[in-house]
C-alpha cells in the first residue's frame, strides 16, 4: 500500500492514528535536531517531523539528502501540531515519521514547482509536466474538470444526447484555414480536421436526433493569440424545430446554470442587443457592459465649426469618462499617444474638460466656444468633473478606436472588474460581409446560417444589408458562444452558395451530400456552440486560455515540450505519395 491517505485530508480528529502518506517533497527545512519535510500531492500538503532523539538517527541522516521534487512515502504517527498553520487545511497536524522510503529521486527542477514561480513562460511550457504541479495550474484545470461535468449535467438534464462526430473529414474553402492530413490509402488524396462538426450536426438533426450535444475538439490553421489556440475544445449543440428565442432561452439557461453550480453567482437577467445598436453605442459586436461609457454621435454639434478635422470627417464620437476630468496634461499626452498606435489607428484625440466652477477646457478652444462646449456635454450628460473623449474619421475605423479607447478607459478607472459578469445576447448580425481581397461577400459565420425571412429579396439588390438569424453570447467583452438558425431547403441553400460564389458544381462537390440530405425531410432547426476554453478562462479570472488546457501550444502553434510539429521520414513520405520541394 502506497498511501492510506492523501496529503490534504488529515485533520486534527484523525490524531494518534497510524497513516502512510506518498507525494512530493515541496520543501525541506532543517533546523539541526530538526527537520520539517512539506510533503505533496495533488490533494494538498501535509508536514512531515523528525527530531532528533525521537527520530532513528539512520532515518533522520536519510532525510538531510532529501532534494525538492523527490518522490517519497512516509508512515507515521499523525501529531497536533504545535505551530499551526491557519494558511493549510492540514495545518493543524504534522506527521511524527516513523519510515521514509524514497520511491523517486529527482534532478533540481528548472523553476519553482510555487505559486509565484521564477520560471518564464517559455521555460514552463518546456516542462509544463512540471508547471502542472503547481496549484494555480491544477487549479485551473480542476475548474475545467467540474465545467465539464455540470455542462453534461445540464444539457443531459434538458434530454440532448452527447454524439460524437468523425474528425477525419472533407476540406471546404469557407472560413479558416483547414489542418490536412494526407489519406495513405488514398494517395493525393487529404482529410481535414473539423474546425467544427457543423455539417454533421445538423444530418443529427436530418436523422431525428433533435437535441444533440458533443464537448468537441475543433481545429484552425491560423494565427495565435492569448484567446487561441490550433486545437481546442466548443460545446457544440443543435436543435430540431426550433426558433431563435428556443435557442437562447435553453443556452441562457445553461450559462446560468454553470454560474450558479460553479462560482456562486444567481445571473438575473441577460439583455439582448442589435448587432447595428452593438456597433453604433459601443463600435464593437462584443461590447463590455460591466460600464457604460456609450458612445455618442456628434456629428450635428461639432461639423461647421471651422474645424477640417470634424467638417472632413464620417463621423464624430465621444465618450464620457465619467470623474476623469482632473486627468493632468500628462495624462491626456498618454491618451493621445494611445489612440495614435498603429493597432488603434486614430490620427488624434479631442478632449473637453467639464470643469467643478461649470466652465470647460478643451483641446481645440480656438474652434469651440464655450456655448458649443456646453452643447457637446449636454448631448453626453456630462457632469463637472468628468472628460470628454473625442475621435473623428471614416465610420467603421472611428467606431474600432473609439471601443479600444473605451476599453482602456475602464482599465484605467477601474472598471473591469474581474469578479463581476455581465452577459449579453447579440443578434441580427450582417449574413455577408465583403472582403477587399476576393471582391466577393463571404458568409460572416457560415454559408448554412438562415438569413431573416424579411430581408431576402435583398439579397439579388444589396446584399450588405441582409440580417443573418444568428446570435453571439457576450460575458464581459469577450465572445463565448455564437450560432444561428439554419438554412433546412434545398432551394435557400442553392440560392445562399450562388450569392457567395460557388458554381453549382463547386457547390454540389463541396456540400452536395447535405442539399441532398435536405430534400429527405429536413426539420428546421437552430444550434450554438461554445467556447470552453474561453469560458473556463473566464470562470478563472484569466485572460489567457493556456493555463486551463493540459498541454497547449505556443505563440506559434508550436509544442515545444515534445518539440511539435516535427519533420517526417523520407519513407512516411514516399507511402503518402508527397515530394517536398
Amino acid at each position: 500500500m502506497f498511501r492510506t491517505h492523501n496529503c490534504g485530508e488529515l485533520r486534527l480528529s484523525d490524531a494518534g492514528k497510524t497513516v502512510i502518506l506518498s507525494g512530493w517533497v515541496q520543501r525541506v527545512r532543517d533546523k539541526g535536531g530538526m527537520v520539517w519535510v512539506d510533503l505533496r500531492d495533488r490533494y494538498g500538503i501535509t508536514q512531515l517531523v523528525f527530531e532528533e532523539g525521537k527520530t532513528k538517527d539512520e532515518l533522520l541522516d536519510a532525510v538531510k539528502k532529501l532534494g525538492r521534487e523527490f518522490v517519497i512515502q512516509a508512515k507515521g504517527e499523525v501529531l497536533e501540531r504545535y505551530a499551526k498553520n491557519d494558511k493549510l487545511a492540514t495545518g493543524d497536524i504534522e506527521i511524527m515519521t516513523e519510515e521514509l522510503n524514497v520511491l523517486n529521486a529527482s534532478k533540481v527542477p528548472p523553476f519553482l514547482i510555487e505559486d509565484e514561480t521564477d520560471g518564464g513562460d517559455d521555460l514552463r511550457m518546456k516542462y509544463r509536466y512540471l508547471d502542472l504541479r503547481r496549484n494555480p495550474v491544477r487549479s485551473a484545470l480542476q475548474l475545467r474538470h467540474v465545467m465539464l461535468q455540470k455542462t453534461r449535467q445540464y444539457l443531459d438534464s434538458q434530454s440532448f444526447l452527447e454524439v460524437e462526430t468523425p474528425v477525419l473529414i472533407k476540406s471546404t474553402p469557407e472560413g479558416a484555414r483547414d489542418f490536412v492530413v494526407p489519406s495513405r490509402m488514398n494517395p493525393g488524396e487529404f482529410y481535414a480536421l473539423p474546425q467544427s462538426p457543423q455539417t454533421f450536426k445538423q444530418l443529427l438533426m436530418v436523422s431525428g436526433f433533435d437535441k444533440y450535444f458533443q464537448i468537441v475538439k475543433c481545429f484552425r490553421d491560423e494565427d495565435l493569440r492569448a484567446d487561441r489556440q490550433p486545437e481546442f475544445t466548443q460545446i457544440d449543440c443543435e436543435m430540431s424545430f426550433v426558433e431563435q428565442d428556443d435557442i437562447l432561452n435553453t443556452f441562457e439557461g445553461l450559462v446560468k446554470h454553470l454560474f450558479k453550480e460553479v462560482k456562486g453567482i444567481d445571473i438575473k437577467h441577460v439583455p439582448r442587443m442589435d448587432y447595428a445598436d452593438a456597433m453604433r453605442l459601443y463600435g464593437s459586436d462584443k461590447p463590455d457592459i460591466r460600464f457604460d461609457m456609450q458612445f455618442v454621435e456628434l456629428n450635428e454639434v461639432t461639423q461647421g465649426k471651422g474645424f477640417n478635422v470634424f467638417d472632413s470627417a464620417e463621423l464624430v464620437v465621444g465618450i464620457n469618462a465619467k470623474g476623469a476630468g482632473e486627468y493632468t496634461r500628462k495624462q491626456l499626452d498618454a491618451l493621445t499617444d494611445f489612440v495614435k498606435r498603429p493597432q488603434v489607428g486614430a490620427k488624434g484625440l479631442v478632449y473637453v474638460k467639464c470643469n467643478e466652477d461649470g466652465t470647460f477646457k478643451s483641446s481645440v478652444d480656438k474652434f469651440y466656444s464655450q456655448e458649443d462646449l456646453k452643447e457637446w456635454a449636454g448631448k453626453m450628460n456630462a457632469e463637472s468633473g468628468d472628460l470628454l473623449l473625442v475621435l473623428s474619421g471614416d465610420m467603421d475605423a472611428t467606431r474600432f478606436a473609439m471601443n479600444v479607447l473605451r476599453l482602456h478607459m475602464g482599465d484605467e478607472l477601474g472598471l473591469r472588474n474581474k469578479e463581476e459578469f455581465k452577459l449579453l445576447w447579440v443578434l441580427n448580425f450582417p449574413l455577408l460581409e465583403w472582403d477587399e481581397d476576393t471582391k466577393r461577400y463571404h458568409a460572416m459565420h457560415h454559408p448554412f446560417t438562415s438569413p431573416q425571412k424579411s430581408d431576402i429579396p435583398l439579397l439579388d439588390s444589396d446584399p450588405g444589408k441582409v440580417r443573418a438569424n444568428a446570435y453571439d453570447m457576450v460575458i464581459n467583452g469577450v465572445e463565448v458562444g455564437g450560432g444561428s438558425i439554419r438554412i433546412h431547403d434545398r432551394p435557400t441553400q442553392q440560392l445562399m452558395f450562388r450569392h457567395l460564389g460557388f458554381s453549382e458544381e463547386e457547390a454540389k462537390a463541396q456540400f452536395g451530400f447535405l442539399m441532398e440530405a435536405f430534400e429527405y425531410g429536413a426539420p428546421p432547426h437552430g444550434g450554438i456552440a461554445f467556447g470552453f476554453d474561453r469560458l473556463c478562462s473566464l470562470f478563472g479570472g484569466s485572460d489567457s486560455i493556456r493555463d486551463y488546457i493540459a498541454f497547449p501550444k505556443n505563440n506559434s502553434g508550436r509544442d515545444v515540450m515534445i518539440d511539435s510539429p516535427s519533420p517526417i521520414s523520407n519513407e512516411q513520405l514516399e507511402e503518402l505519395a508527397i515530394k517536398l520541394k
